[in-house]
């Protein structure tokens, strides 16, 4: 089965494109995007990908603002044969020049929705360390993600009316990852397996003139599965970008996480990260959380339209709901997104936390699966 990308010198097996390297059916591949107002105004998020292997391609796009309900447009299909169609419904990705600048288009439909945005980089594109999770002796997430941090210019309609996105006020963080992990309705069928709990943070922070990054992955007991640390260089524009990698990126020899929990819930209300440089020396960052967003806004963990889930050969869904009265414990809405004004003592900025806390975990006094913090 070919499509338009084997026509280039880029295959890494005898198999064309179209064939992923595993049998694996929870194979995926993602474009992933958030945008947000520096003064917490607005935030958006929207996301595609194709399963190869589950035959499906499905799309989401959402916006909250302070006080308001959160708005989202969802979208499922039949995975096309060829892999450089990125669309589903009125939802397009357009790759105007990989790597640096990309358009999104939501033409205007039943959910009140619709947007005509173009992503320009402000830094060079930057690979997180290779996530790689286990359950027992099978390998249920090994994944490659890369990062790119810029601006988002265009236009935003919602049920409220239309959002001007000016790329001086709105930041944007761009991720694109690709391998395996969980998705979609759950395998059935050999014995039990004993979920265990897993806590993931994600910090992508802008300040004046470069950014900072921390991506964790805790198991239950607190064990360091995955933790990363760095900063990269801000360009002026997107031109001044030199190259795909600027070699400009500063790895940390580690870093460290401290969550303070709204009580009864698993949501963070205060959270500090430590980059510990190599030679010791460390820079704390404090966030404080001004915005949030539910992630399943965008399909994860959705009731209904989770990434990777058999809708039909086209179907298309919306919903609005009010994060303020939801039941923050529901599996579905433990998974969220906060804007996040950050201070290192010296510096202000401005970023995203990104958090999903399931099952026990020891740090927090979290001894079931979706018990809150204690008063």
């Amino acid at each position: 089965m070919l499509n338009k990308l084997d026509d280039f010198p880029i295959h890494q097996t005898p198999e064309p494109l179209s064939h992923p390297s595993t049998s694996d059916r929870n194979v995926y591949d993602r474009t992933w995007f958030n945008g947000y107002a520096n003064d917490g105004s607005y935030y958006f998020g929207l996301g595609m990908a194709v399963y190869p292997h589950r035959r499906i391609l499905d799309g989401a796009f959402s916006v909250v603002r302070p006080g308001g309900q959160q708005h989202c447009f969802f979208g499922s299909r039949r995975a096309p044969d060829e892999r450089t169609d990125m669309s589903v419904g009125p939802l397009r990705i357009e790759v105007i020049e990989p790597m640096r600048t990309t358009r999104v288009i939501l033409d205007s439909n039943s959910s009140g929705l619709a947007c005509d945005l173009t992503f320009s980089a402000l830094t060079a594109s930057i690979e997180e360390a290779r996530q790689t999770l286990w359950n027992g002796s099978r390998r249920v997430m090994d994944a490659t993600r890369f990062d790119q941090f810029g601006t988002w210019q265009g236009s935003l309609e919602t049920p409220e009316g239309t959002i001007k996105i000016d790329s001086k006020q709105c930041r944007a963080t761009k991720d694109r990852s690709w391998g395996v992990r969980h998705v979609g309705e759950a395998e059935i069928g050999g014995a039990p397996v004993v979920p265990e709990g897993i806590f993931f943070l994600w910090a992508p922070l802008f300040w004046d003139d470069h950014i900072t990054h921390a991506i964790f992955f805790d198991g239950q007991d607190g064990r360091a599965l995955v933790r990363e640390g760095l900063t990269a260089p801000l360009y002026r524009d997107t031109d001044a970008i030199p190259a795909i990698e600027d070699g400009q990126v500063k790895h940390m020899a580690t870093a460290q996480h401290r969550i303070t929990y709204h009580p009864g819930t698993r949501l963070a209300q205060h959270a500090e990260l430590d980059l510990i440089h190599l030679d010791g020396s460390i820079r704390t960052i404090t966030m404080e959380p001004i915005l949030r967003f539910q992630m399943k806004g965008l399909g994860y963990a959705h009731p209904k339209w989770r990434q990777g889930s058999w809708q039909g050969e086209l179907a298309l869904g919306h919903e609005s709901f009010d994060p303020h009265k939801i039941d923050l414990l529901r599996p579905e809405n433990i998974h969220v997104q906060q804007v996040v004004r950050v201070s290192d003592g010296q510096r202000t900025g401005i970023g995203a936390l990104e958090q999903v806390v399931a099952g026990p975990y020891a740090p927090a006094g979290f001894t079931q699966f979706f018990d809150g913090a204690a008063p």
